[in-house]
């Protein structure tokens, strides 16, 4: 032992000891899905921390020159091992009564018992020192060396961390009405049972109102069951704010909600305010089950949407290269679906799976910080076949059932935090819309593909619109970029009307048997729907210089080699209460839209002028010259006067009390007209997710925000994004000084200016980048264009009432077998729902 004693002397230096704020990575590999639990175990360094396979560490010893790792490996205890430590077989799992995870009322992060064993490894010969083996050493390097070995150990896991973080307990506040709330002296007297509606006699679903004492029944949801929305009803026509749901008064508290504050809240008062209306909190039984309890029991009960999971049939599990399993990281199963769909298509193989050895051979220091790292490392673990293999017995000897297909699978801890961070949702483990996760991870890769190949491509088309002015009949032409089609769904053109009717009539007279029918709506009706021209009643016309009447029509002006079509079924019902349509689509398995593709300016046809709708100013408005729009972006001599907006200040302080900024709310009247409340609600709910929502009010002609110059030098990282779309350097710079380098605001001004970005010839330095590079600049962004022809090859389905809550799984075409990944489960697909789906995802038919 001189020898390895000798050599952990020469390291000694390099090995840490982990303080609060160090990252440990000892779960998971930085550079692929190996684990403590793999063959060959995980190798922590002990200086960095980062965490590697067997199959890595050599590599990036051979980089940072660290020769000290602590090597993990984790066998799972058998069954009887586990029995006979707790003594007493199975202990009862206790139930969580909280929607979060490693804290008390919780989800067990854990509930599997592992035993470890631990010992350094010294590279690049992989000389192994055990705990024993390190109290035969000098006491400087037993004390190091041990101190590192027990603090990487006690320290909890990036991912455990994360997942803690991520699930935050769900805890409820306290109401602002509790204190003071008002309760009317109306002897109004409350019977401990025997509950029904005062409206409807609806026995289930019951809510007391706290002022008045009124027993009403709860929401109303998509599918017809829960209550008929009289204790809403009843708010709206009185204001009293909180009600408590009867059936879950306990001892211990009960379910009040808040329809002021939109939430299930705490009243602290509450047995004050109960015994009000003759109810004693201590002699009360639940009756009911609690709201979280049916939150929890919509996140638990995975198998109980028996159509989209085929449910009803054994399906044959699967396993091979493409055919590996993602586990639910706590409601990840939209990331799951959404990804697995992206490595099938050839553009995401090509830039992050054959590019593999290249990509983790020029990573960072740090490669769980690194998005193409963890991309590619996700990809290849999705498509090597290396992680697809099935999921130990449980345990249960005696266990006689058909395999379910599970795999040990792929946990995508460090991909989920990194394509999260910072974001308000994703960094959450709450359940997300699929859709604007898509959306969310292509922005992504166009932020991070700014040179080389764009797999994101494959998705991107132009949209034509066509506005005509139906006095002058003078029409308008934009485009803008997208990545997806928006599929309405009209529901007046179901096919069953009647089958609807009829369900629909039972259900309200009670009939606890009647059947759920779900609208059959054929897939032309929603193209009709999409392409059929939509009427602008608000639109100001440069042509008779007035509102007037207008037609937008919307087409294709490019076909992707992908399209992805997001069948609109979450909408807003009439009281804002967000609600899922339940229909059924006979969605095509070829698609031909070549009928819909943009013609532009017809022969003979007038376009309208281009002049600037008249500002909102008075005629005795003070004018002052500041440095604002200059008429050459190289002549600062030329300015001209930037005039105050006059605006409705009624419809603004009606939008701030809605709880709306206030620069929004004046962006909201500006850029309607001042043409009152239901066009300005309506311009804040089509723009509250714009970056710059918030952001002060540059009016039209001033390309610069309050306290910056014409000339302010923009953003590079907003120039590289822009021009890696395929515009030129200085049409990237034109468009962010003409937005006050906003980069959303800029690519939508861009799309929308293409006819004056096709002139420009004067760059800063005086050169045109047509000079430069001896072609003129493309006029637009870099898209493919082909035929309008398409065949289906993967769907993206989810169940549940929200996009807030259920759950996602996906189908996807291979070797012309339906597969259904569910999670961890890979299967051959025996009946593939393809009229239920969400999201469709297309690629071209070859010519």
């Amino acid at each position: 032992m001189a020898d390895v004693g000798e050599v952990l002397m020469s390291v000694l230096s390099t090995i840490r000891v982990p303080k609060p704020g160090d990252r440990v990575h000892k779960d998971e590999c930085a550079l692929s899905f190996s684990s403590p639990d793999n063959e060959g175990g995980l190798y922590v360094c002990m200086n960095s921390f980062l965490g590697f396979g067997s199959q890595y560490v050599d590599r990036h010893h051979a980089r940072t020159g660290q020769r000290a790792y602590l090597h993990i490996t984790r066998t799972r205890k058998t069954k009887k091992e586990e029995d006979i430590n707790t003594g007493s077989g199975h202990p009862p799992k206790k139930k969580p009564t909280r929607l979060a995870i490693g804290i008390e009322g919780g989800f067990d992060v854990e509930q599997e018992q592992y035993e470890e064993d631990i010992k350094v490894v010294i590279l690049p010969d992989r000389q192994e020192v055990t705990s024993e083996d390190l109290t035969t050493m000098p006491d400087v390097v037993k004390e190091r060396v041990s101190l590192s070995m027990a603090g990487i150990m006690a320290a909890d896991s990036v991912s455990h961390t994360l997942q803690v973080q991520q699930w935050d307990g769900e805890v409820r506040q306290e109401s602002r009405h509790a204190a003071d709330l008002k309760q009317l002296d109306n002897g109004v007297k409350i019977p401990p049972s025997g509950w029904r509606c005062d409206v409807c006699d609806l026995q289930e679903n019951i809510w007391m109102n706290l002022t008045d004492g009124k027993v009403l029944c709860g929401r109303r949801y998509f599918d017809g069951t829960g209550g008929n929305n009289h204790a809403l009803l009843h708010f709206q026509q009185t204001g009293y704010p909180l009600a408590v749901k009867l059936g879950t008064i306990t001892p211990g508290g009960a379910d009040v909600y808040s329809y002021d504050e939109d939430d299930m809240v705490l009243d602290s008062k509450l047995p004050e305010h109960l015994a009000h209306f003759g109810i004693n909190m201590m002699t009360m039984e639940k009756t009911e089950r609690t709201m979280t309890e049916l939150e929890i029991a919509v996140n638990q009960r995975v198998g109980e949407w028996e159509v989209i999971q085929e449910s009803g049939t054994t399906l044959r599990p699967l396993f091979g290269p493409g055919l590996t399993g993602m586990k639910n990281l706590g409601n990840s199963c939209y990331l799951n679906s959404v990804m697995q769909v992206l490595f099938t298509v050839p553009d995401f193989q090509s830039k992050y799976v054959s590019n593999m050895d290249k990509i983790i051979d020029d990573a960072p220091s740090d490669p769980t910080q690194d998005f193409k790292t963890q991309v590619a490392k996700l990809g290849y673990g999705l498509l090597s076949g290396e992680y697809c293999k099935p999921a130990p017995d449980p345990g249960d000897e005696n266990d006689a059932s058909e395999p379910r297909g599970d795999q040990i699978g792929i946990a995508p801890q460090m991909f989920k935090a990194l394509v999260g961070r910072g974001h308000p949702e994703f960094s959450t483990n709450r359940q997300q819309d699929a859709q604007e996760f898509l959306l969310h991870f292509i922005n992504m890769v166009e932020r991070n593909c700014r040179s080389g190949a764009n797999p994101s491509e494959a998705f991107r088309f132009l949209v034509e619109e066509r506005i005509v002015c139906q006095e002058s009949q003078k029409a308008k032409y934009t485009q803008r970029v997208d990545y997806m089609v928006q599929l309405p769904v009209p529901m007046d053109q179901a096919t069953n009307t009647e089958d609807l009717q009829e369900a629909e009539r039972r259900r309200e007279e009670g009939d606890s048997a009647a059947p759920t029918v779900r609208a059959q709506i054929p897939f032309t009706a929603c193209m009709a729907a999409l392409s059929e021209p939509e009427i602008l009643t608000d639109f100001w016309s440069s042509a008779v210089q007035a509102k007037t009447t207008a037609t937008k029509t919307t087409r294709f002006a490019s076909f992707p080699d992908h399209l992805v079509i997001q069948i609109k079924k979450f909408t807003f019902g009439l009281d804002w209460v967000p609600k899922k349509l339940d229909v059924s689509i006979d969605v095509p398995d070829t698609l031909d839209l070549s009928g819909l593709r943009a013609t532009g300016q017809q022969p003979g046809e007038e376009l309208l002028p281009e002049v600037a709708p008249p500002s909102l100013v008075t005629p005795d408005v003070e004018v002052k010259g500041i440095l604002g729009y200059h008429g050459n972006e190289e002549d600062d001599s030329l300015y001209s006067p930037l005039l105050s907006p006059v605006l409705d200040d009624s419809t603004v302080s009606q939008l701030c009390e809605m709880g709306f900024p206030l620069e929004a709310c004046k962006k909201a009247v500006y850029y309607t007209g001042n043409t009152g409340i239901d066009a300005a609600m309506n311009w804040i709910m089509g723009h509250m997710d714009d970056p710059d929502f918030s952001a002060p009010l540059v009016l039209p002609g001033c390309s610069s925000g309050p306290g910056t110059t014409p000339t302010e030098s923009v953003s590079e990282e907003h120039l590289a994004t822009i021009v890696s779309m395929g515009f030129s350097r200085d049409q990237a710079t034109k468009a962010l000084r003409a937005t006050s380098n906003v980069l959303d605001r800029a690519v939508d001004w861009i799309f929308s200016h293409l006819d004056d970005l096709e002139s420009m010839d004067v760059s800063e330095g005086g050169r045109s980048a047509a000079e430069s590079e001896g072609r003129d600049p493309p006029p637009g962004p870099r898209v493919r264009d082909g035929p309008g022809k398409y065949e289906l090859f993967a769907f993206v389905s989810h169940m549940g009432t929200s996009t807030m809550c259920g759950h996602y799984v996906c189908h996807i075409k291979k070797d012309q077998q339906w597969v259904i990944f569910n999670d961890q489960k890979v299967c051959a697909s025996e009946k593939p729902p393809k009229d239920l789906g969400y999201l469709y995802f297309y690629r071209r038919v070859a010519e």
